[in-house]
């Protein structure tokens, strides 16, 4: 019996299959876009899923303005931040959040907390470009239209 016959094939950065994708995100639910666009970075999608490689593909989204959160999340969930300094702990709501800065912050922080939390986690999280409105300057790559 040959026993290389039942080798698992591992995939390493040469050899990994990396796409673009293109995903809407208009009228879609937050949390369910996020989970849906980190297994999409993550490769979990593909055949040869590799845990400790960056086989997954490069993301973009899409229309994050018009993302939506369900119940009462637009004034009652909190965003936690720390500036560094004594008693520097920043609460802010997803409406002050899309007021003051941009509605990119909401979808990248929801997939950067579904992604692992170690060197790979931060690599993959380059694989993510998110774009408030319809237009986007990837149009070189040709990315494939994503639907969930």
């Amino acid at each position: 019996m040959d026993s290389l016959s039942f080798k698992t094939i591992s995939l390493n950065k040469a050899t990994a299959d990396k796409q673009w994708v293109v995903v809407d995100a208009k009228d879609l639910i937050l949390g369910r876009l996020a989970s849906n666009v980190a297994m999409l970075i993550r490769g979990k999608h593909k055949p040869g899923y590799t845990p400790n490689v960056d086989c997954g593909d490069n993301v973009i989204v899409i229309n994050s303005d018009q993302v939506r959160l369900t119940g009462k999340k637009w004034t009652d969930k909190e965003y936690v931040r720390h500036t560094g300094y004594p008693g520097g702990q920043r609460r802010a709501t997803p409406k002050e959040i899309v007021a003051k800065k941009s509605s990119t912050i909401l979808v990248e922080s929801a997939v950067r907390g579904m992604l692992p939390k170690n060197k790979l986690g931060r690599a993959l999280f380059k694989n993510l470009h998110v774009y408030a409105g319809s237009e986007h300057p990837h149009e070189a790559q040709q990315p494939k239209e994503m639907k969930f």
